[in-house]
């Protein structure tokens, strides 16, 4: 039995967008970047990371008048904060916020 493409997608936790996203910004083949992108989402600043890499993509493609491939960017970072709230300050902090909120001991 073998591993797709699209099984190793679904097992590193992010969307087929986010890693070629992080294929494209890393000069990587988009398995390598399947690697990188599952250590990445488990490792402690590896979400901010990834969304560091995604901006970068979207300065790229605006640089070289890209304008298709910087909107799709954009709906792809959009997607990201949504699932990965760690990685913007704002949803970080409401997130302890209402961890506290929650913790009986406090």
């Amino acid at each position: 039995m073998y591993l797709t493409f699209e099984d190793c997608v679904a097992l590193c936790e992010l969307t087929e967008q986010e890693v070629l996203a992080i294929a494209e910004h890393e000069h990587i083949p988009a398995m390598a970047a399947v690697q990188l992108a599952d250590y990445l989402v488990h490792s402690a600043e590896g979400e901010q990371r990834v969304k560091a890499m995604i901006r970068d993509d979207i300065a790229a493609a605006a640089a070289r008048g890209d304008r298709l491939r910087a909107l799709a960017l954009k709906s792809v970072i959009r997607d990201y904060i949504l699932k990965h709230p760690r990685c913007e300050a704002r949803h970080r902090d409401m997130l302890c916020a209402r961890e506290r909120r929650c913790d009986p001991a406090r």
